[in-house]
């Protein structure tokens, strides 16, 4: 593929675009060596930073490459795992934000220790920085890579990658989270803008005006392309893992993802929290219509490409016009960077405050600070390394993530949920279940990977796994005393709480009621699900 450039308007909005969030990141930033402001922005964003913060940092250049790729390989049955988001993210604001809220904890692998003990906070910590560094790092610094790799297609994908990870490295050991929300809020914006413009021209492209590209798309594209209950033998998404495989891995991605349940826990009240994860899903939906559509649409532009996960690449340079081109060339380059720091910061977060301070208690705030940035830098080297094998595993970005969480998130959602209901699950219980539960990730993935023998698709697999580690969790418990029902109790979803609740919303005005808002939001994905099923 030859190299594409930019011209000189693209490149004077591409400096603009940079250099005025440069400055608004000063203005914004003030610095502080606690480690509760690096590492959680000091607790004070409200509903709208929280909201655009989520959607930005899942709406990032992996977001665009990996849905538009896989919109145009295997159709838009890949918004599957989009809307999912509105049905977890309002289990989110009901049952799990509360208590997190309430225990004031650094990350999620601290809360599973005041409930389960020392082992299961080791063992999720571990688990989720490998995820941060193979999965979430490696596969933002691949989809970047993929997209300005077409302008300097002489670049090796590694030092192309390397680039990326010090640009957010640097970005991060700056300003910590407070400085990444703050990007993110505005980046949000920017991102709900360029890919309304991503769609307006490319159906424009399709049929010379929007509305008639929308109608060639619909009539011409094959019709289970344009379908999202796909058949049972679907090899991208079968409608059984609407059931099983994306539940679970929306589940741990929204509620117990350091990455995402850390820029929730930035907001400055519970409210705050709901409001701003009920926007980001809110925000989720538009996925359908901005993102996969358009991709699905671009098999009548460019028809055989030999690699899907360029579909973005050539709607950026042969679809947008100049000048809105460098704008969402510069909008990717903030999302990869704002989405790698806050992958590393989540990521050293765990490392600095689960590991490095449980065996040298004596470090002080500046110590702890100190410690993160070392930690971030070890991390990019990794993730570094590892980018440029993403290739060898799947055919397209959108199915190495998911397929990746499919095999090794289920034992974790399995502890959670069962600690969050279940008062006689204990510390025993949940050592049993992860380590049978990751046992199962390990023989499916590496079947999945070197022997196929058993013949199941990642997605139903995750809830084998799941299965697998639940009954094992409810073994174990039953050969350990039960938890002490006064220590667990302000750690669990309680009917007490709900009810007590419920009085307390009968005082506030409907359009500032979670629950409300929550009702209205699934009838939305209701309604579209059933559209384009």
């Amino acid at each position: 593929m030859p190299a594409r450039t930019l011209s000189l308007l693209d490149l004077a909005i591409f400096g603009l675009y940079i250099g005025g969030l440069i400055i608004y990141g000063v203005i914004d930033r003030h610095r502080s060596l606690k480690a509760r402001d690096h590492f959680l922005g000091g607790q004070s964003a409200t509903w709208p930073k929280v909201g655009l913060s989520l959607y930005a940092s899942t709406i990032s250049a992996t977001t665009l490459v990996g849905l538009t790729g896989t919109a145009y390989a295997h159709g838009i049955s890949v918004f599957n795992y989009e809307w999912m988001a509105a049905v977890v993210l309002t289990i989110f604001c009901a049952f799990v934000l509360p208590t997190y809220i309430k225990s004031q904890v650094f990350t999620v692998p601290e809360f599973l220790e005041m409930r389960y003990g020392k082992f299961v906070r080791t063992y999720v910590s571990a688990l989720a920085c490998l995820l941060g560094i193979f999965l979430d790092a490696a596969g933002g610094l691949f989809a970047g890579a993929i997209l300005f790799q077409i302008m300097v297609p002489d670049w090796p994908l590694w030092q192309v990658c390397g680039l990326l990870a010090l640009l957010a490295g640097g970005f991060l050991i700056a300003g910590g989270l407070r400085t990444v929300m703050s990007f993110e809020s505005v980046q949000g914006l920017v991102m709900v803008f360029t890919v309304a413009a991503l769609a307006w021209f490319t159906f424009s492209a399709v049929g010379g005006s929007p509305l008639a590209g929308w109608n060639a798309m619909m009539t011409q594209v094959p019709p289970e392309k344009l379908s999202l209950v796909r058949p049972l033998d679907d090899p991208t998404v079968p409608w059984s893992g609407l059931l099983t495989g994306i539940p679970l891995i929306g589940f741990y991605f929204w509620c117990t993802s350091q990455m995402m349940v850390q820029r929730v826990l930035a907001a400055r009240s519970l409210d705050d929290g709901r409001l701003g994860s009920l926007l980001g899903a809110a925000l989720k939906l538009t996925s359908l219509f901005l993102v996969c559509l358009p991709g699905a649409a671009m098999l009548l532009l460019a028809p055989g490409l030999p690699q899907s996960d360029q579909v973005f690449s050539h709607i950026v340079f042969d679809v947008l016009p100049e000048g809105l081109r460098g704008l969402i060339i510069a909008a990717c380059l903030i999302s990869i960077v704002s989405g790698l720091a806050g992958i590393y910061n989540s990521t050293s977060t765990l490392i600095t405050m689960d590991f490095v301070r449980r065996f040298k208690p004596s470090l002080t705030e500046q110590d702890l600070v100190r410690t993160g940035q070392i930690v971030t830098a070890v991390i990019m080297a990794l993730s570094i390394a590892w980018a440029p094998q993403i290739v060898l595993f799947k055919d397209t970005l959108w199915q190495y993530l998911q397929s990746l969480l499919c095999y090794f998130v289920p034992p974790i959602a399995a502890v959670f949920i069962a600690g969050l209901f279940l008062k006689r699950v204990n510390n025993r219980g949940a050592g049993a279940g992860l380590i049978a539960g990751t046992t199962a990730s390990l023989v499916m993935f590496i079947d999945s990977v070197a022997f196929h023998l058993i013949p199941i698709h990642y997605l139903d697999a995750a809830m084998v796994i799941f299965l697998v580690a639940f009954a094992a969790i409810l073994i174990g418990s039953r050969l350990a005393p039960a938890p002490d029902p006064v220590k667990v109790g302000p750690l669990m979803f309680s009917k007490a709480v709900w009810q007590a609740e419920t009085e307390h919303l009968k005082t506030v005005v409907w359009y500032k009621n979670y629950r409300y808002l929550s009702i209205a939001l699934l009838s939305v994905t209701a309604a579209i699900v059933i559209w384009f099923h």
